[in-house]
């Protein structure tokens, strides 16, 4: 069984009126609906969802049109899950990939971040309404995007650290390159600064951003007022739509000839600010060839987790399909005519989805993977800053169950980590008669050397035994000699002291 990449879109009621509108979950290669749920009507940009993963089921949430009211949708469950009573009505919302912040912005240019349900701050970030929110890939900042024509950069760990709460939060970085009011703006991959991001605005111009710089890297013009954006999951190309239903294919990198006539590919852009490049000037033939007419007001889009198939969504309910390649469209859903489509993204269909079979690779039974995987709790949000229920709060985990034996490299048997011991300390050995072979041979050495070493050891006795018989003998004939000598000369002086008597004694005789 493979899985399946689904499309999840968003509807509200059209200029004309047609009721409430709903959420919706397409089958992205056939069209079909894989589940809905009613009782919404959110705005763009007002709409967030999470996915399911590490063992918990995924969630949607809706800030409704009108309303200080937020809807939760489960995917195990076809019905509202929860009703948000909010300290304002929204006009954009981002909740970070793994569902741990949630951030919401106002018309007075206030923007609210929660943490599970505890509000850990709100401060005024622009002095007009905020039009889009975005949380980078990793979820350590914040982008927003205003009528007031500028784009703010906000730290996520400094708009949660306990020690600035009492202080007004200060942005990462502001971008007021703009001209007129940011309508759109995407965040590239990467960890936050090492990433770029794109924007878009009624001035006519989508711009590139590089955080780690805090720098314009280029400025794409085009012959429209820009409504959304939706950029290639490698950064390769994005597409610009318009209200009058243009969407532009623009090409990050160009291909171009070397000094050696070989073909390479270069960035396009980067300059800075005077890089400013102009979409229908530079090649008019080539720009028509990157353009999609749709013929009607594209409100937004979103492109498939592979980078293959555009999605757009339009203010009549229509979701066009197009492969970028070709610029042809596959397919159109017009279960949503009517409406005016308002959020689009895409996913991979939820294991937990509800009516459907689990799309996991264990080898149990299919039916009870909706029940396996629990709903992820979702509290009603704080409407005011309470610093007592910031210290007292308790983030809760839901462990994965699992109960089938995984195959990691955890589970070790005693037998394999004996082998694989020996195996590294004796690379030589392959089973177990070559590592008694190898022990055996490594006893003899030993034995022989033992031997060896015995028989010099033997020998150095045997010298030292001679050396020291040869020194003794040498001193005791040494001292018999002296001893002689010594004798001798006692003799002498003997015989000369009895002569001297006698010749003494027949002098007197003499004298007498």
């Amino acid at each position: 069984m493979h899985l399946n990449e689904s499309v999840l879109c968003a509807t509200a009621p059209s200029a004309s009126g047609s009721g409430p509108g709903t959420i919706s979950l397409h089958d992205i290669q056939t069209g079909t609906s894989l589940a809905s749920w009613k009782q919404t009507s959110a705005g763009t940009h007002c709409t967030a969802v999470v996915q399911s993963r590490d063992g918990q089921g995924g969630f949607t949430l809706a800030a409704q049109q009108e309303k200080s009211i937020m809807n939760v949708y489960n995917f195990q469950k076809d019905q509202l899950a929860l009703k948000i009573v909010l300290p304002e009505k929204l006009t954009a919302i981002a909740v970070d990939p793994r569902g741990r912040y949630c951030a919401g912005a106002t018309a007075q240019g206030r923007i609210f971040l929660w943490e599970a349900r505890i509000m850990f701050n709100s401060w005024d970030a622009h002095y007009r309404q905020i039009n889009v929110l975005r949380f980078t890939q990793d979820a350590a900042a914040l982008l927003a995007g205003s009528e007031d024509s500028g784009v703010s950069v906000w730290s996520i760990p400094k708009l949660v650290d306990e020690s600035l709460q009492n202080d007004l939060p200060a942005p990462y970085c502001n971008f007021t390159d703009h001209t007129l009011p940011v309508t759109d703006v995407v965040c590239g991959v990467g960890a936050f600064p090492s990433c770029r991001i794109l924007t878009a605005s009624v001035d006519h111009t989508v711009k590139l951003w590089d955080l780690a710089s805090k720098s314009l890297l280029t400025t794409f013009y085009f012959p429209q007022p820009i409504a959304c954006i939706s950029w290639d999951p490698t950064e390769r190309l994005f597409f610009a739509a318009s209200a009058n239903g243009s969407m532009h294919q623009v090409n990050l990198f160009r291909q171009r000839e070397d000094k050696y006539s070989r073909a390479a590919m270069e960035a396009v852009g980067g300059a800075g600010v005077s890089d400013v490049i102009r979409i229908n000037e530079i090649d008019p033939k080539d720009a028509k060839k990157r353009l999609i007419s749709v013929g009607e007001p594209v409100t937004t889009m979103a492109m498939s987790l592979t980078g293959s198939i555009l999605l757009a969504g339009t203010a009549t309910g229509l979701i066009h399909i197009y492969d970028i390649a070709s610029h042809q469209l596959l397919r159109t859903l017009s279960s949503h005519k009517g409406m005016a489509i308002t959020h689009l993204s895409t996913m991979l269909r939820p294991p937990d989805l509800v009516g459907h079979i689990s799309l996991t690779l264990s080898s149990g039974a299919a039916g009870d993977a909706r029940e396996n995987i629990p709903v992820r709790p979702v509290a009603p949000f704080q409407r005011v800053r309470d610093a007592k229920a910031r210290e007292a709060q308790e983030v809760s985990l839901i462990l994965p169950h699992n109960s089938a034996p995984t195959g990691s490299f955890f589970s070790y048997s005693r037998e394999e980590l004996i082998k694989d011991h020996a195996f590294f300390v004796q690379p030589s050995a392959v089973g177990p008669e070559a590592a008694g072979v190898s022990l055996q041979s490594r006893v003899s050495e030993l034995e022989s050397e033992v031997t060896r070493l015995r028989e010099q050891l033997g020998k150095a006795k045997g010298i030292n035994d001679v050396m020291w018989e040869t020194v003794v003998q040498r001193i005791v004939a040494e001292g018999r000699e002296k001893g002689q000598e010594n004798a001798h000369n006692g003799a002498a002086a003997g015989e000369a002291v009895a002569e001297q008597a006698e010749g003494g004694r027949r002098r007197k005789r003499n004298r007498t």
